[in-house]
């Protein structure tokens, strides 16, 4: 099952969901999918889709599923990741109203160079992303939070 979560910004991201009615239509993804659409305006053809869904549903969701679609927001990809999900990643950019600029393609630079996503630079490229997600392995997520306080911790000591 293929779960799509695009966050709860108030853009839309209406790109993603059109190439993934069209992946269906060509047969590229056969698999069960279901979509948390946010404030996008396009109504997909091809797969149930809410707008947003409650804490419990999401959660339910993130478990059911074998692939994780989302747009390039570390929440969204960092709680998916921490849970043993395979997630691919598409960055909304600005030149297509989904954000105000393009810092989401250097964060998922970052997440790409750690290995634990498949992140979709390109979002016509969806089709092969989601064929290299099923068939690779990602890095486990590894939190720094324990580094960052160890450090605190230090630097407060040394006062």
């Amino acid at each position: 099952m293929i779960f799509v979560t695009l966050g709860s910004q108030k853009f839309q991201f209406n790109r993603l969901l059109k190439k993934l009615d069209a992946l269906i239509e060509e047969n590229v993804i056969t698999d069960e999918l279901f979509a948390q659409v946010g404030n996008s305006d396009y109504q997909p053809r091809n797969y149930p889709y809410q707008a947003f869904v409650n804490h419990d549903e999401f959660d339910a969701l993130i478990r059911k599923c074998d692939l994780f679609i989302t747009h390039g927001g570390t929440g969204a990809i960092i709680g998916a990741v921490k849970k043993g999900k395979k997630v691919i990643a598409v960055p909304r950019l600005a030149r297509y109203g989904e954000h105000v600029d393009d810092h989401q393609m250097q964060l998922l630079k970052q997440f790409d160079g750690m290995g634990i996503i498949e992140a979709c630079y390109d979002c016509e490229r969806l089709g092969e992303a989601i064929s290299i997600a099923k068939s690779s392995q990602y890095q486990p997520y590894q939190s720094n939070t324990g580094k960052i306080i160890a450090s605190i911790d230090k630097y407060i000591g040394n006062l």
